[in-house]
């Protein structure tokens, strides 16, 4: 059985728009990705609400990806495969960042991968890096409050995660392709969009497993 970790933050976690509850197993789109590729395979599901790549967060703990990446990665070892889609926290205006640092900061979390021994026989697991599409806040929204500035860093995230994935020899999957955020709050995904990355994913890893 192949084992694949899904690391991510609130829309790999399920977040509904506008509630803030949490999709069914089978709607997110790690659970569609389960589905897809079958009993052969292992779907483990981790993410965070508020999640950031590299960034400590004033004012919510725990959200550092880079803090809890070793340990999850020794926690379900051995993995055959990472799937990791974090960035959009990042854009939150109180972190102050461009997106160049963005891409380096998803960059680290590749380097940890790649030099862990969490794979098969003490090698490391492969990595696929995942674009997050670009966000657009409602007007007059908390969450476009939140996120001043963050829009126009968006629109180059694919421009700068196809470069970091470039830099470390990693796959790459540019999720604006296949989804958009939804118009509920301009930040998370409806279940159309969860189904739409499952699928296409669940190809994208049968290419790179088989």
């Amino acid at each position: 059985m192949k084992a694949i970790l899904c690391y991510g933050d609130s829309n790999t976690w399920g977040y509904i728009p506008g509630s803030g509850e949490r999709y069914a197993p089978h709607t997110r789109w790690p659970g569609v990705l389960q589905q897809a590729l079958g009993s052969g395979y292992k779907i483990i599901e981790e993410g965070l609400n508020g999640r950031t790549t590299v960034w400590d967060d004033p004012l919510s703990e725990y959200r550092n990806g880079k803090d809890f990446l070793v340990p999850c990665l020794e926690t379900h070892a051995p993995l055959d495969l990472v799937i990791l889609m974090l960035g959009s926290n990042d854009l939150k205006m109180r972190f102050s960042v461009p997106q160049l640092n963005i891409a380096d900061g998803v960059g680290i979390l590749v380097g940890i991968i790649q030099k862990s021994d969490t794979g098969e026989n003490g090698e490391p697991p492969q990595v696929v890096l995942i674009a997050p599409p670009p966000i657009s806040p409602v007007p007059g929204s908390d969450i476009e409050e939140e996120f001043v500035g963050g829009v126009e860093k968006s629109l180059k995230f694919a421009e700068y995660y196809r470069r970091a994935a470039d830099e470390y020899g990693c796959s790459f999957f540019d999720s604006s392709q296949v989804l958009s955020t939804s118009l509920v709050d301009g930040l998370h995904f409806e279940p159309q969009a969860h189904e739409a990355l499952g699928l296409e994913i669940a190809k994208f890893v049968l290419n790179i497993l088989r």
